[in-house]
């Protein structure tokens, strides 16, 4: 058997952090990935690292030996220096009161939002009465709602605003109404809005639901949504931004105009959010890596402290280091599935001398190589091998600025499968807890819909996985269909400065 074990760092992440490097240093995130001896049955477990952007930033001091430990500036706490605290002591005080709540922990915040995308869009359309309408879901800290329209401006998200705290003051109702298919359709028809003719094509289930606010509008909506439009504190609402949006996420079809705003139970709510935002910008890395001269010769001494801390505790722990190519034959890629269950996320071949080859978007499949280049004794598991490298991955901008990762991939008899994968806990959690991380989401991932390896494989990577967690004593959800294409996983999200959770290690079994 074999395990994976993968680590990633971002050239351009900054991790926030007890460990106080002088300038910040970037972030660092693991993943780990086991694999068993041709002679016995074959398994695998990886784990993954850090993938998306941190953007927060601690103050940092220097002590005699370069670093010293103290706790970030978060918004909710007032643990930043103390001039910085002095500045912002109210602000300080406001947020650590305030506990923001989520759409998963209060249904009534889930339908004002909702209500809110509605009352927006009918706003906007009274407004801009040749707007077409789209869709308009509730989200993390608020709501949108795509228009087909004229580009919008500040000024005009003023009149939108105006014209909703309006309609919520006429206090209007919120009536659900089932109609057959051919009345939405002829509704539809009769206000000339093709997207919702689109929008009815996919829904599958009968009958059509919709939703009225009062007598002046009316979408196609399942819900749910609050009584009136009086239940809304209009002082609990803001509109954020505009931003263009392809219709479906498709860059053939139109480009629709996306409004978001925030909407609370009350005004402190919002103002908490609205502080937690200022404070999520003061740290934000684009910011901040140009400030202290992080993306040149400053960010490459942090990056290179980083790394050496990085190896000298993968040594310690028994890893071997490897280097391996940026490119390689498409048919490697063919032969490990990427291509086949990968491809949408890969950068077009390139052809060499009649050969097709491809960037490396995972570094998985050159270990494994290396792990095949000799046969093995027993005696020689568990084999640990560990990779900083660069991944090339084909993403729409801002998905991603720049992914530096380290694969490391353990290979190991059946018998070793636990207490490699326990090893891989430990050893995340050391790595972590360096840069002040000390609060994770964990999540144990199943197998997808799409997926390969039969069941009985699927099973036992599954069954270690979480023996290891109930060893390692860390609680966990379960995310069914979560996993990867070629095996389930142990997903960490880690906690930043600001309350924020980020997608961080993850840990992978696979055949």
């Amino acid at each position: 058997m074999a395990i994976l074990q993968r680590m990633a760092l971002s050239s351009h992440y900054l991790f926030t952090s007890s460990l106080r490097l002088s300038p910040n240093p970037t972030p660092i995130s693991h993943s780990s990935s086991l694999f068993l001896s041709p002679s016995k049955t074959p398994f695998s477990l990886s784990k993954t690292a850090l993938e998306r952007e941190i953007r927060v930033f601690g103050f940092f001091r220097r002590s005699k030996n370069g670093f010293s430990t103290t706790s970030s500036a978060v918004a909710t706490e007032s643990t930043e220096t103390a001039s910085v605290a002095g500045d912002n002591a109210q602000e300080e005080v406001l947020a650590e009161k305030i506990v923001l709540p989520t759409n998963e922990s209060s249904e009534k915040l889930l339908r004002i939002r909702h209500t809110c995308a509605h009352v927006m869009a009918m706003a906007v359309q009274k407004i801009f009465p040749d707007a077409k309408v789209t869709i308009g879901p509730w989200i993390e800290n608020g709501f949108y709602y795509d228009f087909d329209m004229e580009p919008l401006t500040d000024k005009d998200l003023k009149r939108i605003k105006k014209e909703m705290d309006r309609i919520i003051g006429r206090n209007l109702p919120l009536i659900r109404e089932e109609v057959s298919r051919d009345e939405a359709q002829k509704r539809i028809m009769a206000v000339n809005e093709p997207y919702k003719m689109e929008i009815l094509e996919s829904i599958k289930e009968d009958p059509i639901t919709i939703y009225h606010i009062g007598n002046d509008w009316w979408d196609l909506c399942a819900g749910p949504h609050v009584e009136s439009t009086g239940t809304i504190d209009r002082k609990a609402v803001e509109l954020e931004s505009v931003a263009g949006a392809y219709w479906r996420g498709d860059t053939n079809k139109p480009m629709l105009q996306r409004i978001y705003g925030t909407a609370w139970e009350n005004e402190k709510q919002l103002e908490a959010y609205l502080h937690f935002k200022e404070e999520a910008k003061r740290r934000d890395h684009r910011r901040l890596g140009q400030d202290l001269d992080l993306f040149s010769i400053q960010g490459a001494i942090v990056r290179h402290i980083i790394e050496d801390t990085w190896k000298k505790i993968h040594m310690d722990h028994g890893y071997d280091l490897l280097y391996t190519p940026h490119v390689a034959r498409a048919d490697l890629w063919k032969i490990s599935g990427h291509l086949d269950f990968y491809k949408e996320n890969m950068y077009d071949q390139m052809k060499i001398e009649e050969e097709l080859y491809q960037l490396r978007p995972m570094n998985c499949p050159y270990h494994i190589l290396v792990y095949k280049r000799k046969l093995h004794s027993y005696r020689d598991f568990p084999i640990r091998v560990a990779e900083l490298g660069t991944v090339y991955r084909y993403e729409l901008s801002g998905s991603l600025h720049g992914l530096f990762r380290d694969d490391a991939h353990i290979f190991c008899l059946e018998d070793q499968i636990k207490d490699e994968i326990r090893g891989v806990l430990d050893l995340t959690e050391e790595i972590l807890l360096q840069f002040g991380f000390s609060k994770y989401e964990v999540n144990l991932s199943t197998r997808p819909e799409k997926a390969v390896g039969g069941d009985d494989i699927w099973e036992k990577a599954t069954s270690a996985l979480k023996d290891a967690l109930d060893d390692k004593g860390w609680n966990y959800q379960v995310d069914d269909g979560g996993g990867a294409f070629y095996g389930p996983k142990i997903d960490l999200k880690i906690e930043d400065a600001l309350g924020r959770k980020w997608q961080c290690s993850t840990i992978q079994a696979s055949s």
